[in-house]
């Protein structure tokens, strides 16, 4: 309280806070000296932090346009890399494809090469048949020509009841009886 009496002696008329505060508009030395610190801090600020803080942003902002780069390049090499993969699987069915086109005109070959060896081999096989047909017959014939000669002249014998000596007799009766009988005998037997 001594302050108040100091004050009312120093010759004001009113107490300090008699006149009211305004609740919207301080004092204009709270303002001042609101001001220079606001000012001071901001000054501080855009010297020290705003400096490093762009720089950080610049320095994020140069990292994502060279990952989006990288990105970029990366996608455009992969594209590139199944480009290149692509035209290989290409490539690798046509050659499939000659390989097996090569295949089947192979496998025809060895069947036509097969087939003209099976064909020549059962020529061979009914040459060599008919050559032992012919060759059996041949001698069956003459088997039979002999046997028929000698039943000829036992026969002959027995009917005209003599027997035949001279050899010349039974080889004319033999090879008339035989002339006769190729005469009687179709001719494609």
């Amino acid at each position: 309280m001594t302050n108040v009496i100091y004050y009312l002696a120093t010759g004001a008329e009113s107490l300090p806070l008699e006149s009211g505060n305004s609740i919207l508009l301080p004092k204009m030395y709270d303002i001042v000296w609101s001001i220079i610190p606001l000012v001071v801090i901001l000054f501080l600020l855009g010297k020290l932090v705003l400096p490093k803080y762009m720089e950080l942003l610049t320095e994020r902002e140069d990292r994502i346009q060279g990952g989006i780069k990288r990105a970029e390049t990366a996608e455009a090499e992969a594209q590139a890399v199944l480009e290149k993969y692509n035209a290989r699987l290409l490539e690798a069915r046509n050659e499939a494809a000659e390989i097996r086109e090569q295949a089947r005109a192979r496998g025809k070959e060895i069947e036509a090469e097969a087939r003209e060896q099976a064909a020549a081999e059962s020529q061979r096989i009914i040459e060599a048949g008919e050559k032992q047909l012919q060759a059996s017959r041949q001698q069956v014939v003459t088997e039979l020509r002999q046997e028929m000669g000698q039943n000829s002249i036992s026969l002959a014998e027995r009917i005209l009841g003599s027997e035949l000596t001279a050899a010349s007799k039974r080889a004319e009766t033999i090879d008339a009886f035989l002339a006769e009988l190729d005469a009687t005998m179709p001719a494609g037997k």
